[in-house]
């Protein structure tokens, strides 16, 4: 089955998500049971920030750093194109108003940080700027995110509020920074149970969409959404990832970065985060919103995933073809 999934480019984390969906559809969690439920997920949230913040090395980031040019341009793309895109898709009628919330939402997170940097490898780009540049964008989206959120979305209808910045920063930013300053201490340990890590990261996310998806079928979410609908918010997902692709490949050549960070720019700047997108919409949305909200981060999230790793792939079949040509040269 692995393998099977291997070749078709399927993460096997999808196939929980949807059986999380399914469950949540058939059994939500109602009144106390939806309580405990809401606190063992914000709990899993907060030690999830915590290990983040203890992997996080500043040695990296600082090796990387140097590469301001390069950084800044990806954050660019993804917190000033993205959003650009975001609010010429939600703009489109006929789309489901809580559908087309959640387009704009998630381009509106910021990028990736495992998967961004795993492919920059792959692809042969610079390694230590793509760990610069990913850590910078989730570190710095903790903050924008909100901010743009407050922005374009919740502030239209309800006015700015603090009380999403506050709770941010007490569930999340609060716990990254506990786990960062402890790293010292702890680090090691972290690195050398990297698996622990990713349990607690797909844990705490199949959590939160469990919860998240229950509330809205408790609303009503499948008697809002047609499986049309759902088919429309894949072709809006590839197409903005399709957008984004050129535009960056463009910039990169146009701003004269060489391939490494011509990669860089394509894999950081493309990605959105689905282990940061799910915690923070159920702090900046209402519980009965966030599902419908988080869907179209969850198609995006695997059509990334595939596209990214055609395109990794490519890249480093040229780069070994390229070297052999150069040894054969010389």
């Amino acid at each position: 089955m692995k393998a099977l999934l291997a070749r078709l480019n399927i993460d096997p984390y999808l196939l929980l998500l949807v059986g999380t969906v399914g469950l949540a559809s058939v059994l939500p969690a109602r009144g106390i049971w939806a309580d405990l439920a809401g606190g063992v997920a914000d709990a899993g949230i907060a030690l999830l920030f915590f290990l983040h913040g203890a992997k996080l090395s500043r040695e990296a980031i600082l090796d990387g750093a140097k590469a301001w040019k390069l950084h800044l341009t990806v954050a660019a793309v993804t917190f000033v194109l993205f959003p650009i895109i975001g609010l010429g898709v939600r703009a489109i009628p006929g789309l489901e108003p809580s559908l087309a919330t959640g387009v704009l939402y998630l381009t509106l997170l910021p990028s990736t940080v495992q998967s961004s940097i795993a492919f920059t490898a792959i692809a042969g780009g610079n390694v230590a700027a793509a760990v610069c540049s990913a850590s910078f964008s989730n570190l710095a989206g903790i903050f924008i995110t909100p901010v743009l959120t407050a922005l374009l979305i919740t502030g239209k209808s309800q006015g700015f509020s603090a009380d999403p910045i506050i709770a941010i920063a007490s569930q999340l930013l609060l716990p990254f920074l506990a786990g960062h300053f402890l790293r010292p201490w702890i680090g090691g340990f972290v690195t050398r149970n990297k698996k622990m890590l990713g349990y607690v990261d797909r844990g705490s996310i199949l959590l939160v969409v469990y919860t998240a998806f229950g509330a809205a079928v408790i609303e009503g979410l499948w008697q809002k959404v047609t499986l049309g609908e759902l088919g429309l918010i894949a072709l809006l997902s590839l197409g903005v990832l399709a957008v984004v692709m050129v535009a960056a490949s463009l910039a990169g050549k146009m701003l004269g970065f060489p391939r490494e960070d011509r990669i860089v720019l394509l894999f950081c700047g493309s990605k959105k985060s689905l282990a940061t997108g799910v915690p923070l919409a159920g702090v900046l949305f209402p519980a009965a919103q966030v599902g419908a909200i988080i869907l179209p981060l969850m198609f995006f999230h695997q059509i990334q995933l595939m596209v990214c790793a055609v395109l990794a792939r490519k890249f480093a079949a040229e780069n070994e073809a390229n070297t052999v040509a150069a040894a054969a040269a010389q």
